[in-house]
């Protein structure tokens, strides 16, 4: 483990020293206090940074070692599915062997919740929980990278370039490989970036990468022995739609988008404490490849998200307003969309949220919605 030192997510030993630095972090109980308690943190702020401090030494009291934490986090995740979530659900989860270790591909809408809900599917189904790859880019502050490391999460060197990045891409496919040769569980998203415009593609490049560790073997090889599955995880609702549809209608104006240092952390927050509706996780059948070509690996891991994909009556709603507005003038749409028997309070609540979003940005975050139709029909490119 020597090797992976500076990537690889926090051990039993190390939790505890940890954790007991962070919940004494001024920096993170300043943040701790702004997302819980934005009011009154402003008129009583060093109160409420020593509320924050006892209540998490209290969290955490019992915490020693990696699965403990887990099961924190699980806590977590229980009240955050009671708040934001209507209905969780899986599927596919009989699949899977007991006893042996898989890499999960998966679709990427969310930064922190689409592993998250993978990993309480599989925690709750009495499996290991993932180990999760984390690009360096969201890694800004020191308290958010040990929060990440603690969850078990190992570092992508995004921001690399040249021998430094290609170094850093084989030590990454060692690792991957080591986690499921050593039967644990390993989470990461099917691209670099979210899909913001909801057409999930997988990135070629990310199976070259994986294959880096062992290149004595084709490709196919290399990645059999990693078990891989496909994971589509499908939001009813995505609680960062509206900034998406920002992103996008500002790179059509001006030809990119620049983020701040507070992009990321606020699509996280959002992320997690947005309405997300129903949230369906759907495992896939793991690939057993006999093509060594990446472009045709990355289409057998598309088919399998696609197909797995649970539309809900948002994506056919958002066909129905293109098709009305003459933006998506197709008429096998507007059949599939008649089709469809979509309750009232289902397009009541998408209406209601549709009229709360900007004109200026209403084409994009339609169609982030209608995507995902458009995918399984194999219109979009």
């Amino acid at each position: 483990m020597e090797n992976f030192k500076d990537i690889r997510p926090y051990e039993d030993s190390e939790i505890r020293p940890v954790l007991d630095e962070l919940i004494t972090d001024p920096e993170f109980l300043e943040s701790v206090a702004s997302f819980y308690f934005p009011k009154l943190r402003r008129l009583f702020p060093g109160l409420i940074r020593l509320f924050a401090s006892r209540k998490l030494k209290s969290q955490v009291k019992g915490v020693t070692d990696v699965r403990s934490m887990q099961d924190v986090i699980a806590t977590y995740m229980d009240k955050m599915i009671l708040d934001t979530t209507t209905n969780l659900t899986h599927s596919g989860m009989e699949r899977l062997q007991e006893g042996r270790s898989y890499l999960f591909i998966c679709n990427h809408r969310d930064i922190t919740m689409d592993p998250a809900f993978v990993n309480y599917m599989l925690y709750r189904g009495g499996f290991d929980t993932l180990q999760i790859a984390i690009g360096d880019n969201l890694l800004k502050k020191p308290f958010v990278t040990d929060l990440m490391r603690l969850n078990k999460s190992f570092i992508v060197a995004r921001s690399a370039k040249g021998r430094e990045l290609l170094q850093s891409l084989k030590t990454l496919s060692a690792y991957i490989h080591h986690c499921v040769d050593s039967g644990q569980n390993v989470w990461i998203a099917q691209r670099e970036g979210r899909a913001k415009n909801g057409i999930d593609r997988t990135d070629p490049a990310l199976l070259k990468m994986l294959g880096m560790a062992k290149r004595q073997l084709k490709l196919s090889g290399s990645l059999n022995a990693l078990h891989i599955v496909p994971v589509s995880i499908s939001y009813e609702y995505d609680a960062c739609d509206v900034l998406k549809a920002q992103e996008l209608c500002e790179i059509e104006k001006r030809g990119s988008f620049t983020k701040t240092d507070e992009s990321d952390i606020t699509s996280i927050v959002t992320g997690m404490i947005g309405f997300k509706g129903d949230v369906h996780v759907a495992f896939g059948e793991e690939l057993n490849l006999d093509t060594d070509n990446p472009n045709e690996i990355a289409a057998l891991v598309d088919e399998q998200i696609i197909d797995n994909y649970a539309l809900s009556g948002t994506n056919y709603l958002a066909l129905e307003h293109l098709t009305k507005d003459g933006l998506l003038p197709l008429h096998r749409v507007s059949d599939l969309v008649a089709k469809k028997d979509i309750s009232t309070p289902a397009r009541l609540r998408f209406e209601k949220r549709l009229e709360s979003v900007d004109v200026e940005l209403r084409k994009n975050w339609l169609f982030s919605y209608a995507n995902p139709v458009l995918n399984k029909l194999g219109i979009v490119e």
